[in-house]
């Protein structure tokens, strides 16, 4: 009976929702202002802004302050400041964004990060994950608050409220291309969609350099410069480091008994490169587009068991603590060269939260290659122990 119920409300839901929209949806200019606006082939490229290291981005400065921004695969998005009309005459797979944007429903989780340390976590309206997903404290905060609301995830969200919120981005990751039908109806109810594609750089040093995207859409790209080159800064002493002579294994094993790896050339691997380390798995690469792959115990057995370190991915299924819990994944572990030499560390779940930390990690990486800190002074890593009560004490 549910499921019959909202077979016959919700498209009805949606329908009155589309009719509304084409009445007149939020942030939809008005016609004789759109003949107002400047002519887009006589508008003047001023020069693309810098970027050094990312290369799924583009951003394009023209006359007047107007900033295209071009995204490898997800398309094209005029940035339109306060105060300015729509250009005339624009091409058709150009998506107007007009600023200021500041009722922003996120589901690209990784991008919160890039809010945060510009400051711009208030023009995020709308969260695709609820309170206890976050682990990054301003936007658990946000929510507790109600200055930002939970509107769904990115595969069922609030249509409704999403409207009524006058919602004016969604920024959403690829994993949206899996349910295409809800980034045609968001588009349909007038909210521009933004795929990022932050995780595809194979640099590391070009997925941090996202945060110059967040500061384009908020306007504080000056700003987004300076932070990420600050964060370049932090990095340069470990330019020029001698090679560690470690290899390193990044995994995390499934719940049916496979083990997921990062592919070579992957922008973890180069974080282990930069960090003074050799990736165990130099020539994986599954011909998907995916960063990942799934490989038997057996095969990761062949490929791992003598890596001096191996690092523990928590993302998908939590931290792990001792050693006792990395055996009780797999009996084989036992015979790995780094388990029993106890070199063996694990992430914090906040990792891929916070891009912007991923110099840190490098730097993490590199005093666990050399010994050059103890344990307890590194950001995103901690050494499992011996112990067997499961909480790392």
């Amino acid at each position: 009976m549910r499921r019959s119920w909202k077979n016959r409300v919700l498209p009805l839901l949606l329908a009155l929702l589309l009719t509304a929209a084409a009445a007149g949806c939020a942030k939809t200019a008005p016609k004789e202002e759109e003949a107002a606006g400047p002519a887009w082939d006589e508008l003047r490229a001023v020069g693309e802004l810098p970027r050094s290291h990312a290369t799924q981005f583009r951003l394009t400065e023209y006359s007047d302050g107007y900033v295209l921004l071009e995204i490898e695969t997800s398309g094209r998005f005029l940035l339109v400041p306060e105060g300015l009309s729509v250009p005339r005459g624009l091409e058709p797979d150009i998506t107007v964004l007009r600023q200021p944007l500041d009722r922003i429903y996120l589901t690209a989780t990784s991008a919160m990060d890039f809010f945060r340390a510009l400051e711009g976590i208030p023009a995020v309206r709308l969260s695709g994950t609820d309170v206890n997903g976050w682990y990054i404290q301003e936007a658990r905060q946000a929510l507790e608050a109600g200055d930002m609301l939970f509107a769904g995830r990115y595969s069922a969200p609030d249509y409704e409220l999403i409207f009524s919120e006058k919602c004016d981005l969604a920024i959403e990751s690829t994993m949206i291309y899996h349910t295409p039908e809800v980034k045609e109806q968001l588009e349909k109810l007038g909210v521009p969609v933004l795929v990022e594609r932050s995780s595809y750089e194979e640099d590391p040093l070009g997925r941090m350099e996202w945060i110059k995207v967040y500061g384009a859409l908020l306007g504080k790209f000056d700003l987004a410069c300076e932070i990420y080159e600050r964060e370049l800064a932090a990095l340069s002493s470990l330019s020029g480091q001698p090679d560690t002579g470690k290899t390193v294994a990044f995994f995390f094993i499934t719940a049916t008994g496979t083990v997921n790896v990062r592919k070579s050339g992957d922008y973890v691997s180069r974080m282990i490169e930069m960090a003074g380390g050799t990736y165990v798995f130099q020539d994986l690469d599954s011909g998907s587009a995916l960063s990942t792959v799934n490989m038997t115990m057996e095969s990761f057995y062949d490929g791992a068991k003598d890596a001096d370190v191996l690092i523990y991915n928590s993302t998908i299924d939590g931290e792990l603590f001792t050693m006792a819990e990395l055996l009780g994944k797999s009996r084989l572990m036992a015979d790995f060269k780094a388990v029993r030499n106890c070199d063996v560390w694990c992430t914090g779940k906040d990792l891929f939260q916070e891009p912007t930390g991923l110099g840190q990690l490098i730097a993490d990486i590199h005093r666990v290659l050399t010994g050059e800190e103890a344990p307890e002074q590194l950001t995103y890593l901690h050494k499992l122990t011996d112990g067997g009560n499961g909480d790392g004490k």
